[in-house]
């Protein structure tokens, strides 16, 4: 179990955080969410112990990260948003030198290499330097060492930034597994649907504080239900256009109705008839919906 206590932490006169709190609990996946330089990667530095809070705390299992780093640490596996690692060095031979700091012997750390490099798909680029990895590849690699004491909790920072879509996959299947296993999962992502797509909570920050927790379940009660439509141009004709098929707005480039007819054909068409070139549409509702409203409710 994670649990971030009343942290704050100063960078000179700027207040990165401001006193948050919140927890991830064991069998949960929690995603976390905000603008660019809200506080997410400050938040889960400070969480696995690299960086200090001012003031607060952080709970692995129990144990601080600020008073027993050595033992916290032990239980928190991290796959920092730009894994930087010995470029010259082998993949393989690297990770033997890190499992060293857990204890691990030399034997034992090559055979868990490379069960854990061929787990995350590099299984055929154990031997090249990892200055030969591409970005997704380094992802991948810090995934593998975020494993090496197999701890009970993880902590992604933007693990998703430079993986293909197979990783991206892999992600999310290895996310749902440690769930099943009873880890605590946090992970922060700018890709919202993804979040959507496996959390059990969501954490938003904006500005270094925390502005909201919910479960899906109350995000997608929150979310109305739309037709987004992206068009060519927006001008005051379409609206009018529009009105007769409920509520319209304009969010993000889109023209919003809610509480659509359940068949938009008829919509489009008219759309079509008028002169519009319809570029996207699409139904439903999301995280990024909720997740823009409740920042713009804070600003």
């Amino acid at each position: 179990m994670i649990e971030v206590n009343g942290v704050t932490k100063f960078f000179g006169d700027f207040k990165a955080l401001d006193n948050i709190s919140f927890d991830v609990r064991n069998g949960e996946v929690v995603g976390y969410v905000g603008l660019n330089g809200a506080g997410k990667t400050t938040t889960i530095r400070i969480a696995v112990g690299v960086l200090n809070p001012d003031s607060g705390d952080v709970l692995i299992n129990g144990h601080s990260i600020v008073r027993e780093k050595r033992i916290a640490s032990r239980y928190i596996g991290w796959v920092p948003e730009i894994p930087i690692f010995e470029p010259d060095a082998r993949a393989l031979d690297y990770f033997v030198y890190l499992a060293g700091y857990y204890g691990i012997s030399p034997s034992d750390a090559r055979s868990l290499g490379r069960k854990l490099l061929e787990e995350v798909g590099l299984g055929d680029a154990i031997n090249k330097k990892l200055k030969e990895y591409s970005q997704g590849m380094r992802k991948r690699f810090a995934l593998a060492v975020s494993m090496i004491s197999n701890p009970d909790n993880y902590a992604f920072d933007e693990v998703l930034n430079g993986l293909d879509p197979q990783g991206i996959a892999y992600f999310r299947d290895l996310t749902l597994k440690l769930r099943r296993n009873r880890c605590a999962v946090l992970f922060s992502s700018h890709i919202l649907s993804e979040v959507e797509a496996i959390a059990d909570r969501v954490v938003f920050i904006h500005r270094g504080r925390i502005v909201a927790v919910e479960t899906m379940d109350e995000i997608k009660a929150m979310a109305n239900p739309g037709l987004y439509i992206k068009l060519d141009r927006i001008d005051g004709k379409v609206r009018d256009l529009l009105s007769p098929y409920g509520e319209t707005r304009i969010e993000r480039g889109y023209i919003v109705i809610v509480n659509p007819p359940q068949d938009p054909s008829e919509i489009l068409s008219i759309l079509i008839k008028n002169g519009y070139k319809v570029l996207e549409y699409r139904q439903g509702h999301s995280l990024e919906d909720v997740f823009f409203r409740i920042i713009g409710e804070k600003r």
